[in-house]
């Protein structure tokens, strides 16, 4: 007999690599990790401290899985990003250790609803549902770190339709794995089950309905998705 007094939600998963299924506890995005995607965005591209936002993990999109159009925008736009997900929780994680704690790695797209964020900010008002609303984070199968290793370079991008929009290198984030695991635990006590979308390199820009997305990190995977 169940002391819920509702039914509790299902456990949000990913898809792993070869078998099984990773358990997503909550979604950390990175703000403005490559260079000339924080230039495009209008920002200075001087090495400051990271910031973070987060997305629910129900979010996900899984299994190449159509992704509806959101409600509430006219400019919904793309961002693909590596994946990291985290085996081993902790807090204040020094950056040596950092990749003890990694279970693996994936392809990701954090999709933005860009008017309500832009909007957001001009009003000096947080900006959760420009990033967290439903079905925004189709991630593509997680591959094992025993498997990828330890990424830290090579070709990150994103083609719609066929044609590349995103191309970028790994080599190029701001702030490594590492240190953005070990900064983001000194905030927030880690835990297994926890995705980290590192950032997107240039070229974010709309997506239609009828759009195919197709991302791709070089040693991790793919992700695909069509926006319905």
């Amino acid at each position: 007999m169940s002391n819920y007094v509702i039914d509790p939600p299902a456990i949000a998963t990913v898809p792993v690599a070869g078998g099984g299924l990773f358990p997503v506890r909550r979604i950390f995005c990175v703000g403005r990790n490559y260079a000339e995607h924080t230039r495009e965005m209008g920002g200075d591209p001087d090495r400051e401290e990271p910031f973070f936002f987060t997305k629910p993990a129900d979010a996900v999109v899984i299994g190449g899985a159509d992704m509806p159009y959101p409600s509430k925008t006219n400019d919904l736009h793309h961002e693909m990003e590596l994946v990291v997900a985290i085996g081993t929780g902790g807090k204040d994680i020094a950056e040596a250790d950092a990749l003890n704690h990694v279970y693996g790695y994936a392809a990701g797209l954090d999709m933005t609803r860009r008017d309500l964020q832009a909007a957001a900010k001009k009003a000096a008002r947080p900006w959760d549902m420009s990033k967290g609303f439903d079905q925004s984070a189709p991630i593509g199968e997680i591959v094992p770190a025993a498997r990828a290793g330890h990424p830290d370079t090579g070709l990150i991008e994103l083609k719609v339709n066929g044609t590349v929009r995103q191309s970028s290198d790994l080599a190029k984030m701001i702030w490594s794995v590492p240190e953005t695991i070990a900064y983001l635990s000194g905030l927030v006590e880690l835990a297994p089950g926890d995705l980290i979308m590192t950032g997107t390199p240039e070229g974010v820009a709309a997506a239609v309905r009828g759009d195919l997305l197709e991302g791709t990190v070089a040693g991790v995977g793919t992700v695909s998705v069509k926006i319905a």
